[in-house]
């Protein structure tokens, strides 16, 4: 199992856009969440914050092994979540991974993570 946190700024005067992003997103939830099996991703969460004049988006993760690129899917909303990351995510900026400390997920809930993982994630 991947549990992964990750920092990327957005690029400047692309807020607005931001907010139509993370709306799409939240509208468009049920085929989102189709695609998450063939990324093997348990949880994705987007947290969003303002630090010292800049915008950042972070990702939070747990996904299982062998899952699914983004960038390898055919479904539209794949397609189009990644026409806004490439328009809104500075790539001049390196993206930050938090480093994982604990990780707290109770036995009977990772028993429950499956896409992948048939007895025990570790």
């Amino acid at each position: 199992m991947n549990v992964e946190l990750t920092r990327f700024r957005i690029k400047e005067g692309k807020s607005e856009r931001v907010d139509e992003w993370l709306t799409f997103l939240n509208e468009n939830m049920n085929d989102v969440l189709i695609t998450l099996e063939a990324e093997k991703m348990y949880v994705e969460t987007i947290f969003r914050e303002r630090l010292n004049g800049d915008e950042f988006l972070y990702w939070y993760s747990v996904q299982g092994p062998g899952g699914q690129e983004v960038q390898e899917s055919d479904h539209w909303i794949d397609k189009k979540h990644l026409e806004y990351w490439k328009e809104c995510i500075d790539e001049t900026f390196r993206p930050v991974d938090l480093k994982t400390e604990v990780v707290m997920i109770p036995e009977n809930i990772r028993q429950n993570m499956k896409w992948g993982c048939p007895k025990r994630c570790t």
